[in-house]
């Protein structure tokens, strides 16, 4: 399948936040499903200039209500804000996408403090003050709501060089398996999905042909994903299509050993 099938308005009605939703990968696919879907969308990203032109591109979709405010995950502030603005631009919140994240390759013989924090920084304590403030919000709101957290399938198996990113992610997981504990009375629901393979313009510009060669054989479909096919197991994990589930990774992946 090489498109998106047809919406089924199943998060009409709601409004959502999606972090790091510029450019061409996994949030800005979640961010047009998510309008396609029905919802009204804040998009965040820390570069405003991509951001601008995201908010552009999806407010050409039929029906799009989409706002786009800047953050920097790592900034406190900043985070406080963006869930301010949510609030201001739509009266609610009703969805959570943490998408931020921050990659790189390095071994562990040649990783630097500032290369593991940095990382660590934006993947997983970005991910955890996006969803402390997102719960905090929708208590203020008498409860219910959801996040949906990206993890990693580099969360579950090793990658050479991946050790900082990996720890995030596996760190994320985590993360979203106890936040869900806590915020269960609340009527909250937190999952993640863990995607493995996911072929995009900047994954094609910072990998190498031989490496994506690599990992594209391991997956079963001998193809890597592409971003809406996360999108979509995202949309379920939002919608009332699992209003039962909480404290779950769900792989979007078929990798094989």
């Amino acid at each position: 399948m090489t498109e998106a099938p047809p919406a089924h308005g199943l998060l009409r009605g709601r409004t959502a936040v999606v972090t790091a939703a510029a450019g061409t990968g996994i949030g800005s696919a979640t961010a047009r499903r998510m309008i396609e879907e029905g919802a009204a969308v804040l998009i965040s990203d820390r570069h405003e200039r991509r951001l601008a032109e995201a908010r552009d591109e999806l407010a050409e979709i039929p029906g799009a209500r989409v706002v786009a405010v800047p953050c920097d995950v790592t900034d406190e502030q900043q985070v406080e804000r963006l869930f301010e603005a949510a609030t201001t631009e739509f009266g609610r919140l009703d969805v959570l996408v943490n998408n931020a994240g921050l990659g790189g390759t390095a071994s562990i013989l040649d990783m630097t403090d500032e290369q593991w924090s940095r990382v660590l920084d934006v993947t997983l304590n970005g991910t955890f003050r996006c969803t402390r403030a997102a719960v905090r919000l929708f208590r203020e709101q008498g409860g219910g709501g959801v996040v949906v957290n990206n993890a990693s399938v580099v969360g579950w198996r090793a990658q050479a060089g991946q050790a900082h990113y990996a720890a995030a992610k596996a760190g994320v997981m985590a993360l979203t398996r106890c936040a869900a504990i806590d915020a269960a009375h609340l009527g909250v629901r937190i999952n993640a999905v863990a995607p493995s393979l996911v072929m995009h313009p900047h994954l094609a510009k910072v990998t190498d042909e031989q490496t994506l060669a690599e990992l594209t054989a391991r997956e079963a479909f001998g193809r890597s994903a592409q971003p809406w096919e996360v999108a979509n197991v995202i949309v379920f994990l939002a919608s009332d299509y699992s209003t039962y589930l909480t404290g779950e990774v769900v792989s979007v992946s078929n990798q094989h050993p």
